[in-house]
């Protein structure tokens, strides 16, 4: 069975599940409905994403992250077995390919055998294959046919932490770019600013649902502010991309990525992107993990 995870660093997202990058490592076993125990420790999830690191292979908190997708998928599909083997596929920003992507593929394969146990039960997981993508393209990946009639275009990715931008010529990729500015910016600059201007202590799912256009009890004076602040930032992304020679004024593009679903209406009507497209699936770089992924297998199936 094939699994896809895409680790970033605001959200962990698989094809049927997002939540918070977020851990909280505990010596005893926590009075918690979820949990994992894994190398001595015992973890549960947490709303507040872990701070930013480039190598998410530098510790256990994205294993552990992993773990908690691998066993939603799994009991999603109701195949959670005492001993599951699995081909697991992931990604990294295409500008970390070149150096992380063999560290990141032995992140999982170090062990073999994982064994862990979740809610109390023992379980072991077997990576057969580790897959690791390119976050951007491999959101494109039920389309490269189409993309591939197309002489120029850019992938904008804005996720929590970072904005990555991957231009495609023909289908292939061709140069990359990466911001470190990402939604999460803009949420914290609000959560200060309407505490400062209105007197008022709010968090970052009250900004999410302003800009989502859902129903919200917070007064409107408060609703214009995070409008301004969030019309700020994409003028703030698109020209930080400028100075970076990418040009959405005569580039075509396509946005990803959850700060994307966010900003869709200040990029939308931006004049400083020519042709925006929009992938609204916040698990787009998952399905297109899990695609590349059984396409890679039944490539080597074939040749055998």
């Amino acid at each position: 069975m094939v699994i896809a995870v895409d680790t970033g660093n605001s959200e962990i997202t698989t094809i049927n599940f997002r939540f918070c990058s977020g851990l909280v490592e505990h010596r005893a076993r926590p009075l918690a409905d979820e949990y994992i125990e894994y190398a001595g420790s015992f973890w549960t999830l947490s709303n507040d994403h872990i701070p930013y690191v480039r190598n998410k292979a530098a510790d256990n908190r994205f294993f552990v992250l992993t773990l908690f997708a691998i066993v939603k998928e799994l009991t999603q599909a109701k195949n959670l077995r005492a001993i599951n083997e699995i081909d697991l596929a992931v990604g990294l920003p295409p500008g970390h390919m070149s150096d992380l992507r063999n560290s990141f593929e032995q992140y999982y394969k170090k062990e073999g055998h994982v064994n862990f146990a979740y809610n109390g039960s023992p379980l072991t997981i077997v990576f057969r294959n580790v897959f690791v993508y390119a976050q951007g393209f491999a959101a494109m990946a039920p389309r490269i046919a189409q993309l591939m009639q197309i002489k120029r275009i850019c992938v904008v990715d804005i996720g929590g932490i970072t904005t990555d931008v991957l231009l495609l010529i023909e289908g292939r990729p061709d140069k990359y770019h990466s911001l470190e500015i990402g939604i999460i910016a803009l949420e914290n600059t609000l959560i200060g600013r309407v505490g400062a201007r209105h007197n008022m202590t709010i968090e970052a799912d009250h900004i999410e649902m302003v800009l989502l256009g859902q129903e919200t009890l917070l007064p409107a004076e408060v609703r214009e502010t995070i409008a301004e602040a969030a019309q700020q930032h994409t003028n703030t992304i698109l020209e930080k991309l400028r100075e970076m020679q990418v040009d959405l004024r005569a580039t075509p593009a396509i946005f990803i990525g959850g700060g994307s679903i966010l900003l869709h209406d200040y990029l939308k009507t931006s004049p400083m992107v020519a042709s925006p497209e929009f992938i609204l699936d916040s698990n787009a770089n998952a399905v297109g993990y899990q695609k590349l992924a059984e396409a890679q297998l039944r490539k080597v199936a074939g040749d055998i």
